[in-house]
């Protein structure tokens, strides 16, 4: 009850306080069903953008998408103290941000209860597992959450929704961001934000980050070097190219340690609790490092007014280096340590990876409008995406270790051989997409769209030398409609369809099905004026051919049969008088079927963003607050059913600008509750992240 408590009583706020004051411009409150308009048109900004690219790849307004969508602006997710892409969505409804706690390795969410697939500018970012570093949320202008099935658009893409990354562009504009930040763990960071006019037709912006930090595991670092560079040419007013580029170098390790439940969530005989950041691994040894290269291109065409091609292309080379050890509570969950050691030594997994990955993906569409009738007004799209990624691995293991958990000690510890000869999985997907958005009377709009997918995949077994080959079609629908009845009251109601293909196999051998699922949603959006806007919606999913932890194997996966998440998500945002700002969140998933270890997940999260802008003869004051809940999680097997208990975290944010300069100090977790993440049945628990704090000079021309 809890988190629907807070969420009504802060929507009760909401409604009732009065709407007279005017919005100030600028984009730099959050956004929800909005993403910023296409950079050639001049859009006036107050509050919120009034239109959206997102759901439909098409310029529309907000109020005429029949779908929820969600947007971040950077200067948002930056003021709640983001660190990592995770950090940036953990205050939009319906999204867990830290399943298993902080992660320096990869960005994990769930989205209505479904891992989520990660984007950048519209095509798929993320591929294969442990094969890529984390990306800079720094590098983003906003992080777009698209809830519930896009494949129509997007090709493969999750159930449950994705999540898109918007690089920043060059502005025809001359400015300078530079920050200095220092913070816990002592973290010491520069970033640089420049942007240049260098003519009247071209543009040039670079972005970078340089960081040296350590974590709250010991022996885990956080540095990172990021450049991205970027240049747009518009030699006339219908045309637009952009070209980027992107040089990442991680070096770290892993923060999510598996430590085993018993002795952490349950008592392990009499000894004392394991300390929840303890480092299993060797020092030195263990690190997560990798080194990420990108070049993407753009362009954008108007023939006339109402026609519009667009053309979009990237490459990604990335490298990873991956040496990890991680306990053994997997054969035996519920007594993991061996036998006559009073619950002290435990069996020991070493791991050694080396991942190498290329991807190709381009998509290209053309954009129609016209009418069939006074009252009829058509935005018919059409668009051709491919894509081509390989993954190459070398995975060594060693299981032969066993280790004092109480009393590790760490020089001992074996370093697995990389002898492994390198697997290569190769997928090659292409789709064909068409969109038709009616609008009728200037009231109503309909979306069709439907998407035919065909996706070959190869896979080469080094051990056996023989070649694997699949081969996969779909055929995806969506329509859906949305029309305003009144007092800026707009239900919607839509029906869509995903297919996802899955690379790898089972612990059996056998190659992964594709993943199909559908899914039935109906709300309402309510925009009474420019400064509110709510979103109410129910949906149901079903999903097929998950792939989820084999009970028997640890490092295997199996394919489960029918998912089924039904759901409820409130999200609002509110600018009141006084300079103050609001944002309210919360969703509940309940989710049945042959699942795994998915019913870990919890059905209630909710959130509550605020901030109060005071200004002064001398500076600006900018004060804020932001508390997000996560409800009890279950996870259960026939050994053993585990209660994970329910957490609150609370963000500050205290701001200061005077001219040119910007003082901030930043707390996430403030109170420090150092609960856990989540734990598993299958034997192990994970830690959120504890308190973190921040503090950065900025300068901005």
């Amino acid at each position: 009850m809890k988190p629907i408590i807070l969420a009504g009583t802060a929507f009760v706020a909401l409604i009732a306080a009065p709407a007279g004051a005017a919005v100030p411009e600028g984009d730099g409150v959050r956004a929800a069903d909005a993403a910023a308009a296409e950079p050639q048109q001049d859009i006036l900004v107050e509050g919120r953008v009034d239109r959206t690219s997102a759901g439909t790849k098409t310029d529309t307004p907000l109020i005429e998408v029949p779908q929820p969508l969600t947007v971040i602006p950077a200067d948002v997710y930056l003021a709640q103290g983001a660190i990592n892409i995770a950090d940036t969505v953990r205050y939009a409804a319906g999204v867990n941000a830290d399943a298993y706690g902080r992660d320096t390795r990869v960005d994990t969410f769930t989205v209505r209860g479904v891992n989520a697939l990660q984007f950048r500018d519209g095509m798929r970012d993320i591929f294969s597992f442990y094969a890529s570093i984390a990306s800079d949320p720094y590098n983003f202008s906003r992080v777009e959450v698209v809830r519930g099935p896009a494949s129509v658009l997007f090709g493969q893409g999750s159930i449950g929704g994705i999540v898109n990354l918007v690089s920043k562009t060059p502005l025809f504009t001359n400015s300078a961001d530079v920050d200095l930040v220092y913070g816990s763990y002592d973290r010491k960071e520069v970033l640089a934000d420049l942007n240049g006019k260098l003519s009247d037709t071209l543009a040039a912006r670079i972005v970078a980050r340089v960081r040296d930090a350590d974590t709250y595991v010991d022996h885990v670092p956080d540095d990172r070097v990021m450049i991205a560079p970027s240049v747009t040419w518009r030699p006339g007013a219908r045309t637009e190219v952009t070209l980027l580029g992107l040089y990442q170098d991680d070096r770290t390790g892993s923060t999510s340690n598996f430590l085993p439940v018993v002795g952490t969530l349950r008592l392990n005989r009499d000894n004392p609790p394991l300390p929840r950041y303890l480092f299993v691994g060797k020092p030195g040894y263990d690190r997560y490092d990798g080194r990420l290269l990108q070049g993407s291109g753009m362009l954008t065409h108007r023939f006339t007014d109402d026609l519009k091609i667009s053309l979009k292309a990237r490459y990604i080379d990335s490298d990873v280096d991956y040496f990890t050890h991680y306990t053994n509570s997997y054969g035996n969950p519920t007594d993991p340590y061996v036998p006559g050691s009073n619950g002290r030594l435990i069996p020991l997994i070493a791991g050694s990876s080396v991942a190498r990955l290329n991807v190709f993906s381009t998509d290209n569409n053309v954009q129609w409008r016209f009418n069939t009738g006074a009252a009829v007004e058509h935005v018919l799209l059409a668009g051709v995406d491919y894509s081509w990624n390989q993954v190459r691995k070398s995975d060594n293991y060693d299981f032969s270790q066993v280790i004092d958990l109480y009393d590790i000690d760490y020089a001992s510890i074996v370093e697995p051989p990389l002898v492994a000869p390198f697997n290569r999985d190769t997928q090659k997907q292409l789709g064909v997409y068409v969109q038709d958005q009616i609008r009728l009377w200037d009231r109503v709009s309909v979306v069709l769209g439907a998407r035919r997918d065909r996706v070959r995949g190869t896979s080469l077994d080094p051990n056996s030398g023989t070649t694997t080959r699949t081969s996969d079609s779909a055929t995806t629908y969506r329509a859906g409609i949305i029309g305003e009845v009144g007092a800026g009251v707009s239900p919607f109601f839509s029906y869509t369809e995903s297919f996802q293909p899955v690379a790898g196999r089972t612990t059996a051998g056998d190659p992964f099905r594709p993943q199909t699922g559908h899914q039935f949603e109906g709300g309402v959006k309510w925009q009474p004026d420019r400064a509110t806007l709510v979103t109410v919606t129910g949906f149901s999913i079903k999903e097929r051919n998950r792939p989820v932890p084999d009970p028997a194997n640890p490092l295997g996966q199996i394919q489960a049969g029918e998912l089924t998440t039904k759901g409820f998500e409130l999200e609002a945002t509110r600018t009141l008088p006084g300079d103050y700002e609001l944002s309210l969140a919360y969703g509940f998933n309940d989710v049945t079927g042959d699942t795994g270890e998915i019913g870990y997940l919890s059905r209630h999260t909710a959130s509550a963003w605020a901030t109060k802008t005071i200004p002064g003869d001398w500076a600006t004051l900018r004060l804020g607050a932001g508390v997000r809940y996560l409800g009890q999680q279950v996870s259960g097997n026939p050994a053993w059913t585990l209660v994970t208990p329910a957490r609150t975290m609370v963000d500050a944010l205290v701001e200061m600008e005077r001219d040119s300069w910007r003082l901030r100090l930043n707390a996430t977790n403030l109170l420090d509750n150092r609960g856990y993440a989540t734990c598993l049945a299958r034997g192990d628990c994970f830690v959120s992240a504890p308190r973190n704090v921040m503090l950065s000079l900025g300068y901005r021309l």
